[in-house]
């Protein structure tokens, strides 16, 4: 929950790394839970929080090149607490600490092309890891580090890159209310979540062998916790839309075993000047229009929506780039699903209004497995 309820995969990453390492080590001491009261701050907590279970730092954007061809991308880092007991421990750069994991996706929007990577890894020795003194995270080759102001990515498979700068335009925007971001009834069942809605970016892209310089505007996400979500949720839908006005939506709807969409779905439209409002379950309307079905999968996933937020007189329609964006992970986190660029159009009170975002679906292949 890109990774939204997110920022992505928790129960599939939970499964792998019961299946990894075996269920005893997992049972040493408790993680920490998000509760409320946390209170962010800046730039400290772009770094790791290793007292958290599960953490995720999540960048998508859109790029164009100088000729006018479009691309989108995502890349993501996930780490995964094995033993809470060895936090600090530093006697043998073999210890399994944490698991890592990671995704890499480029859209060809001109094209309708789309490749993605997936990369799993114990850490030893220094081959992944995140840091806790600054931002820095890294699973081989692929990194994302700086001071949060600016911020530089890189991934690299044969044939296929990006090596992307990116400036700050807007504060962090936190989501949820008190400092944690709720996912279902009980206490620490949520997250702390932030996000950097507008960075704008330039650097290289590499599509099939061709390295083109590019400019655009990133999203980052980064989300840390130890208990979200709960045995009745089956997956989610997570938009982060930024708006031709200088605005951005967030919003995700946690989708039930019953069909019913989860109470505690939210949102947070943020607005020029930086300030975030939080949108409850009832200030948004999510309706899927139009349905793709997986040629590999099976998933049916709604690749067209409308979203309308009535008190801000926001009625827009979104809908994928293409069609064919699916990842199937099942390798690393174990799930497949669907995240890619999408395209927005509506009104905004009485003006027209265009933009761009990142889509992500879950549970609509298969439902989640549950932690062993």
């Amino acid at each position: 929950m890109t990774t939204g309820p997110s920022r992505q995969l928790l129960i599939g990453i939970m499964t792998f790394s019961c299946l990894y390492i075996g269920s005893g080590a997992l049972a040493q001491q408790p993680f920490r839970q998000a509760l409320p009261g946390y209170r962010f701050a800046f730039p400290r907590d772009h770094a790791s929080h290793p007292d958290f279970k599960t953490e995720w730092w999540y960048y998508s954007g859109h790029l164009q090149t100088k000729d006018g061809q479009r691309f989108g991308y995502q890349l993501t880092f996930f780490r995964v607490g094995v033993d809470p007991s060895l936090r600090g421990d530093s006697r043998s750069r073999w210890a399994v600490r944490d698991l890592h994991l990671a995704h890499f996706a480029i859209s060809d929007l001109t094209h309708r092309r789309f490749q993605y990577w997936e990369r799993r890894s114990r850490g030893a020795l220094d081959s992944a890891g995140a840091s806790t003194k600054g931002l820095k995270v890294w699973n081989g080759s692929w990194e994302a580090g700086g001071d949060g102001t600016v911020q530089h990515v890189t991934a690299h498979v044969e044939g296929y890159a990006i090596d992307l700068t990116m400036t700050q335009t807007k504060p962090p925007a936190i989501h949820g209310t008190d400092g944690v971001s709720q996912k279902a009834t009980g206490l620490g069942r949520a997250s702390h979540y932030y996000s950097l809605t507008r960075m704008t970016t330039d650097g290289t892209l590499t599509f099939a062998g061709k390295r083109q310089t590019v400019t655009g505007s990133t999203w980052m996400d980064h989300e840390f916790g130890s208990n979200q979500l709960t045995e009745s949720q089956v997956g989610w839908d997570w938009f982060a839309i930024q708006l031709g006005d200088g605005a951005e939506l967030m919003l995700y709807q946690l989708r039930l075993t019953d069909g019913q969409v989860d109470p505690h779905s939210s949102g947070s439209l943020i607005y020029p000047d930086g300030r975030v409002e939080h949108l409850p379950m009832n200030a948004f309307i999510l309706t899927p229009q139009e349905v793709w079905q997986s040629p590999k999968s099976g998933g049916r996933y709604p690749i067209r929506w409308r979203i309308q937020v009535p008190s801000r007189r926001l009625d827009l329609s979104v809908w994928a780039a293409f069609s064919n964006q699916e990842l199937d992970t099942r390798g690393s986190t174990l799930v497949t699903y669907w995240e890619g660029a999408v395209t927005v159009s509506g009104m905004a009170g009485d003006r027209p209004i265009t933009g761009a975002g990142y889509l992500e679906m879950t549970g609509y292949a298969a439902p989640f497995r549950q932690p062993l």
